[in-house]
Formats: C-alpha cells, sequence, structure tokens
C-alpha cells in the first residue's frame, strides 16, 4: 500500500522551510580562504586587525602587501560579514573568496570566545 504524497513547496524546500517559517540551518561549519591585498607599508596593521576579528587567522603573507586568511565561520552569513569587515578594513585595498566549502556534520573550529583553536 502506498503512502499519499505530500504537497511540498519547492521554494521553501530549497530555503529550508518545511512546513514552518523558521529556517533550519545545516549542520556543521564553513571554512573559506580569502587573499588580501593591502598597502605594504601597512601590513602589519591590517594582520593585526584581521586577527582580531572572530575565526580568522593569517595563513601566509607576502612582503608586497598579500595575506592568505582562513576565516572559520558557523554560517555562510557570518562568513560573508567577515569576509566584507575584511574589504572594508583601512588600508586593504581588496579581499577576494578563493575557497569556500562547508564542513558538514562537524561543530566550528572555534572556541567559546569566537577564536580559532
Amino acid at each position: 500500500m502506498t503512502k499519499p504524497r505530500q504537497s511540498v513547496d519547492r521554494r521553501a524546500f530549497l530555503q529550508g522551510r518545511l512546513g514552518t517559517d523558521r529556517v533550519i540551518a545545516p549542520p556543521g561549519a564553513e571554512i573559506a580562504s580569502i587573499l588580501v591585498q593591502a598597502r605594504p607599508e601597512r601590513l602589519d596593521e591590517v594582520e593585526t586587525a584581521i586577527t582580531a576579528l572572530n575565526g580568522c587567522e593569517i595563513y601566509g603573507r607576502d612582503a608586497k602587501g598579500k595575506l592568505v586568511v582562513v576565516i572559520d565561520a558557523a554560517d555562510g552569513s557570518a562568513l560573508g560579514t567577515t569576509l566584507n569587515s575584511i574589504a572594508l578594513l583601512p588600508h586593504v585595498y581588496s579581499a577576494s573568496l578563493v575557497f569556500h566549502a562547508v564542513e558538514a556534520g562537524q561543530p566550528s573550529r572555534t572556541n567559546a570566545a569566537g577564536k580559532s583553536r
């Protein structure tokens, strides 16, 4: 015997809304690599400002003003906010997303204070 099919709105399904107005967040965390181009003479200041942001760490540095930043965030919204914050820092020319992945089913690698472990 077959069960009657329930009608699911495609848009609601894609947005994570299944029968309620609440958005269901995917499990896990998000990680991204950002290439930051800044004024070379102000690179230390920019690096200090970036490492003060939640979930950010500097992975690489170039004397010509380039930084490779790894961001670990709970969700895409937090990741986007952090990327925008970096792009708007003084002495930053650009901040470009190079890599993005979702770590499904794994907790974020940030501690309670929001700093990377």
